[in-house]
């Protein structure tokens, strides 16, 4: 009771906060997204996510020798084909564009750990994550004939050197599937981080210009999830721990802390938080703006994700983050 308690007490020196906080961010639970084009000498600047590029290759590896320097541990790599087609070839073709960049980035920066996204979107040519069903205009996504094409594509992706697997289509199924294509392929200790609890929402927005991977009809909503429910992202990650996930990614994370938290709590795996695009260029702008402190938000924002239970965190401001811790 006050005045005996004096909560103020413990803020009254900086140096004091410092030994009483709770909750620390540093370089290491960052991880850095970037997306891979064709070309040479390519950078090109996302419009809708300023600071963030498309990269040809050779621009890739020069970002990958950035992120290490910086001492961030980790990238995940997206990629942008030349071509799309109803089998998303270029997503498991051993000359895939996240293919050659991933071999790239290793032969450059073998300890830096490369993720690669695991999906299909922006290999086919409706942006749909999988088979779509047959004449079938409602944009129906065939879940089983999907999960042999996330086999191939992760086989393939090991065999150019990815250290850690992300499936991101949300299929029923696909940590089996690509775990036993994995083992079969040799691979058995190439671990997945499962996108286990994706929600079906409007923060991927300025992603969809990067990887030019939004759906030419229809929505996502028959296979991500519903921004309503929480109950079901702990069945969701309770599939794919039995399935062999050795990590878990709740995606979005500004809206979804909760998710975080209760994902956190059910599970004694590493739990990643994807700080996506919407959320990213939210604070771009309005930093930009003059109407927020950029590196202030950030670093709280950052803060809230580890505060809530996440152990790594994707996000676009990666690299300014790590510059700011110093």
């Amino acid at each position: 009771m006050f005045p005996t308690h004096r909560p103020r007490r413990l803020r009254s020196h900086p140096q004091l906060r410092r030994m009483v906080q709770e909750t620390v961010v540093t370089t290491n639970d960052l991880i850095y997204p970037l997306f891979a084009v064709p070309g040479e000498s390519v950078a090109q600047e996302v419009s809708s996510m300023p600071g963030v590029y498309q990269l040809s290759i050779d621009k890739v590896v020069e970002e990958a020798k950035e992120v290490y320097d910086l001492g961030i541990p980790a990238v995940i790599l997206f990629g942008i084909p030349t071509e799309k087609d109803t089998d998303a070839t270029g997503a498991w073709h051993d000359h895939g564009i996240v293919q050659k960049a991933s071999t790239a980035v290793k032969e450059a920066v073998p300890d830096l750990i490369v993720i690669v996204d695991t999906c299909l979107c922006e290999y086919t040519q409706h942006g749909h994550c999988g088979y779509l069903e047959t004449g079938d205009l409602t944009g129906r996504v065939l879940n089983d004939p999907t999960l042999e094409l996330l086999k191939k594509t992760a086989v393939s992706q090991a065999k150019a050197g990815a250290d850690i697997i992300a499936p991101s289509g949300m299929m029923d199924g696909f940590v089996q599937a690509i775990r036993a294509g994995l083992d079969e392929g040799g691979f058995e200790d190439i671990p997945i981080m499962s996108y286990a609890a994706k929600y079906s929402s409007a923060y991927y927005g300025p992603f969809r210009d990067a990887a030019e991977s939004a759906p030419q009809f229809g929505d996502r909503r028959t296979y991500q999830m519903d921004p309503a429910n929480s109950r079901e992202a702990i069945k969701e990650i309770e599939l794919d721990i039995a399935e062999g996930a050795d990590m878990l990614m709740v995606k979005p994370a500004l809206a979804y802390m909760d998710i975080i938290w209760q994902v956190k709590q059910a599970s004694n795996l590493p739990v990643a938080a994807y700080n996506v695009s919407g959320e990213y260029s939210m604070v771009k702008a309005a930093a930009l703006n003059g109407w927020v402190d950029e590196e202030k938000v950030v670093m709280e924002t950052l803060m809230s994700f580890k505060r809530s239970g996440a152990d790594m965190i994707l996000t676009y401001h990666a690299k300014d983050a790590a510059r700011w811790l110093g």
